[in-house]
């Protein structure tokens, strides 16, 4: 046989490709090439694979006088990284005559050392959805995937540590024994092993503390209001303050408040997550919490490159995007939110395509008052000039305000209380009423899921339309809302959002109505700025 097929997957943004790999044999000087649009990696494969064969007992491609071509298709698609080293050296062994078995419903992933070994992938819970989807039916990958692959039901997983338990799971042929044990050759018949099948993933959750508790947090009870409607309706929240009063702490237990992801939330995120290389085959089974700096660039943040992966706005799906020192951000990267944080997705466009990544996660941000910090400090006295003050406060713009939906306030705390033992509200009781208040979200969302013709889980979702059909409003309340929002100056969008707000207060408050109480709560959360 000088001809053979197998089959093998790369990550297409953030999905899985199937990757066809034919290999044909044919007499001549030996030529080892590559074809189908590979990149460096891709085409270095050669040379790994052709050590890796030969340090599993087989002879090396190198030593035979023959004419390599492996083909990669579909050939318009660029094919990155090293997904495919296990498949072309199975590939080409059965091409040789090396092995044989059946390569149909087979799908083979891998980085290979040249002494043979596996090594881990990035994206490999994509890959074998994709798989599934095409009707696969097994897939051998490395060792460190299998337990992420198999979170997927209906496709048989083996988690292999080199090529050569590969080859001795699956060739057909029946070798006679070892004549010497020092000699490098294949496995005889009775001396072949089988790989075990992955078993089902099964999801445990656990408990993590990422940061303090709230009942470590002395005083800052209007910030850790602001926190609780935060996370009970998914609302976007802006914390400014002097130093050092615990807006990175608060930030921190915030994630705590958050509830528990179901499967599909799981599989998602740790999709997303393994796509960017970003674990090391653990499942990600908790709300996401990013922490860029500063100093980081817009591509790191709101993805992109010559072909799109990822940012950090996509890496906090489902989670929380945590930015301290946000006016200090580049000023290209903070307008950049305003997609993300509208419409919970971010579109890149590039001359090679255009991508759209998943973004729906709850902004935290952390700012001081002025570049010094003291403006407003009782305790000390500003030393900012006019002109640095201006600067400072055009850094954030209208409409990136208006898309934050509270703004609380984090003042100093009284010596007196930092000593002692914290004797607050603790994180677990504050999540059970934000718990209570999802719960009535979902219930309200099923009951007019057929009029919003979509899916959402919190208040913060909601668009003008549904605001009118869930949210009635009584003559005094929106007289009320009304008068603030001319006193204020508040742009439309901001108005509709003190109206998301007021709901979630509400909720909170296990409320049917929204009353003039939780819009007056509301609409204290508005920046004391005009919009």
């Amino acid at each position: 046989m000088s001809f053979a097929k197998v089959y093998s997957a790369q990550v297409n943004l953030l999905s899985g490709a199937i990757v066809t790999i034919e290999v044909d044999l044919s007499r001549g000087l030996h030529a080892f090439s590559v074809v189908g649009l590979p990149d460096k990696a891709v085409d270095e494969s050669k040379d790994r694979v052709s050590g890796a064969i030969k340090n599993s007992g087989f002879q090396s491609p190198k030593a035979k006088n023959q004419k390599i071509i492996v083909s990669l298709s579909p050939a318009d698609l660029k094919k990155e990284g090293p997904f495919f080293d296990l498949a072309i050296a199975i590939s080409y062994m059965l091409a040789a005559g090396d092995i044989k078995f059946d390569s149909e419903k087979k799908i083979f992933l891998g980085e290979l050392g040249l002494d043979g070994t596996l090594r881990r992938i990035r994206g490999a819970l994509p890959l074998v959805q994709e798989a599934k989807r095409l009707g696969f039916e097994e897939m051998y990958l490395p060792k460190e995937n299998a337990v992420e692959a198999a979170l997927i039901e209906g496709i048989a997983v083996f988690g292999a540590n080199s090529l050569k338990e590969v080859v001795e799971h699956i060739d057909e042929i029946k070798r006679p024994p070892l004549s010497n044990k020092n000699r490098t050759s294949p496995p005889s018949q009775g001396e072949r092993n089988k790989i075990p099948a992955q078993p089902q993933t099964k999801i445990i959750y656990k408990k993590e503390m990422r940061g303090a508790d709230f009942s470590d947090i002395r005083g800052q009870e209007g910030a850790k209001r602001g926190l609780e409607i935060a996370a009970a309706g998914g609302h976007n929240i802006a914390m400014y303050g002097p130093p050092g009063t615990g807006k990175t702490m608060l930030a921190r237990a915030f994630s705590q408040l958050l509830p528990d992801l179901d499967i599909e939330e799981v599989l998602e995120i740790t999709g997303i997550h393994s796509v960017a290389g970003s674990t090391r085959g653990e499942l990600v089974c908790s709300p996401p919490f990013r922490s860029p700096h500063h100093t980081s660039s817009y591509v790191s943040i709101i993805g992109g490159g010559t072909y799109p992966k990822p940012g950090e706005v996509t890496l906090a799906h489902r989670g929380v995007l945590f930015l301290d020192e946000f006016p200090e951000f580049e000023k290209r990267v903070v307008e950049s939110l305003r997609q993300p944080l509208e419409d919970n997705l971010v579109s890149i466009s590039r001359a090679k395509g255009t991508a759209q990544f998943p973004s729906n996660f709850i902004l935290v941000a952390a700012m001081n008052p002025c570049p010094c910090g003291n403006a407003g400090n009782k305790q000390k006295a500003c030393i900012c000039k006019p002109s640095d003050l201006d600067r400072y406060k055009r850094k954030l713009s209208g409409p990136i305000v208006d898309r934050i939906d509270l703004w609380v306030s984090v003042g100093n705390v009284d010596y007196k209380k930092l000593g002692g033992v914290g004797d607050g509200e603790k994180s677990e009781s504050i999540k059970s009423r934000v718990l209570r208040a999802r719960e009535m979200q979902k219930d309200r969302f099923k009951k007019f899921q057929k009029e919003m013709g979509r899916n959402i889980t919190t208040n913060s979702e909601m668009s003008v339309k549904d605001l009118g059909m869930m949210v009635p409003l009584g003559g005094k309340v929106r007289d009320m809302l009304d008068d603030s929002a001319e006193r204020l100056s508040l742009s439309a969008r901001a108005y509709h959002r003190v109206i998301k707000i007021a709901r979630t207060i509400a909720d909170l408050e296990n409320s049917e109505n929204v009353e003039e109480n939780h819009i007056l709560e509301a609409i204290q959360y508005r920046p004391k700025v005009n919009n």
